[in-house]
């Protein structure tokens, strides 16, 4: 793995020099995992873990002293900076210590503070995406990982089929998601799963609440676990009882063909905003385009949301090695919804549902 983390590094190194950047500040923990193998996780959302410096020829990690130790595993010991009280005064006098004057940064992670104290001692050059573009394409080992996350996956489903139930909560149901998922070898989940019943399976991010699953009625399920650090997203809806009704088959019906086109249409070379548009058109002719009501998917890896979106706004192709969500949903207050998840791989000539 160390070569792979170098072989990255290089290639941000070559982006670097495209923007004129000797050093580059590193604050995303899905970016900084990418780039050095240490902690993909930062403890809170308002603490971190640590920060990757990113000079042409070296590689710095800046952090505190809990997570020293963990560093060393995968930054020699000499390029380690250890802060603790008054970080942001200790992290600028150890970057003009450095030699840095004009630093790269992450601007969709820089907090106003820190940004703030560094910009009384440095030029700030904000660089949006220069690691999520490396991203957007796996590696096969990669795929291999993000396949097998997606396997556990649809073998959870399996099981839950068997325990879904009128009278179980929407919390019960998805505590025993979450332990179907570690009893089968997950790391952890991927996000908070969702389980709605009846209407509330028309809002997309629905939270589990201590209700009965409803009888005759559509059960919305949006799940995914972490094998190795590669996420799984996968979306079904079911009938709870034997009398589907006559607008829940048509509106999944309509989704599951939507999902279809949609998969088929990716290719390599296509814009990735026409599969959206494709689907959008479909709902159009069948009158339903005002129950769809988001992007038609997104990457997946490291994170569970990661570019590319699939939207009406989205630029780039589809490229081989992209691997991203598909899933249409309709929306109904009045009786509830219906999505439709896939993950699927772009490949050199169309696309692989995993």
């Amino acid at each position: 793995m160390e070569n792979i983390y170098k072989a990255r590094r290089q290639k941000i190194r070559q982006k670097m020099h495209e923007h004129e950047l000797d050093y580059f500040l590193i604050q995303s923990p899905a970016n900084r995992y990418y780039l050095s193998g240490f902690e993909l996780f930062d403890p809170q959302c308002n603490e971190s873990s640590g920060y990757l410096i990113i000079s042409l020829d070296k590689t710095i990690l800046m952090t505190d002293p809990r997570y020293v130790e963990a560093g060393k595993e995968f930054i020699p010991g000499e390029d380690i900076f250890v802060y603790s009280r008054n970080k942001h005064e200790q992290i600028n006098a150890f970057l003009k210590k450095t030699g840095v004057s004009r630093l790269g940064f992450e601007p969709q992670w820089m907090n106003y503070e820190f940004y703030r104290s560094l910009k009384k001692e440095f030029e700030l050059v904000p660089v949006k995406g220069l690691v999520e573009d490396l991203r957007l394409i796996k590696d096969n080992s990669e795929i291999e990982l993000l396949r097998k996350s997606c396997g556990l996956n649809h073998k959870v489903f399996q099981l839950m089929e068997d325990i879904i139930e009128p009278g179980l909560t929407e919390m019960e149901l998805a505590w025993e998601a979450e332990k179907l998922f570690r009893e089968n070898g997950a790391t952890g989940l991927s996000f908070s799963t969702i389980v709605a019943s009846g209407p509330k399976a028309a809002l997309p991010h629905a939270i589990p609440q201590n209700v009965a699953i409803k009888n005759q009625a559509p059960l919305l399920i949006d799940m995914g676990c972490r094998l190795e650090d590669y996420c799984s997203d996968q979306t079904r809806t079911f009938w709870v009882g034997d009398k589907p009704s006559g607008i829940y088959k048509k509106t999944r019906d309509l989704v599951i063909e939507a999902q279809e086109k949609a998969i088929n249409k990716i290719t390599p070379g296509i814009p990735i905003k026409d599969a959206y548009d494709l689907v959008q058109s479909f709902f159009e002719k069948h009158g339903v385009a005002e129950h769809f009501t988001h992007a038609l998917g997104h990457g997946i890896g490291l994170e569970t949301h990661e570019p590319p979106s699939i939207g009406p706004n989205t630029r780039g192709d589809f490229k081989p090695g992209m691997v991203v969500s598909v899933e249409p949903g309709l929306y109904y207050p009045q009786w509830g919804g219906v999505r439709w998840e896939y993950m699927v791989l772009v490949t050199e000539n169309g696309a692989e549902i995993l």
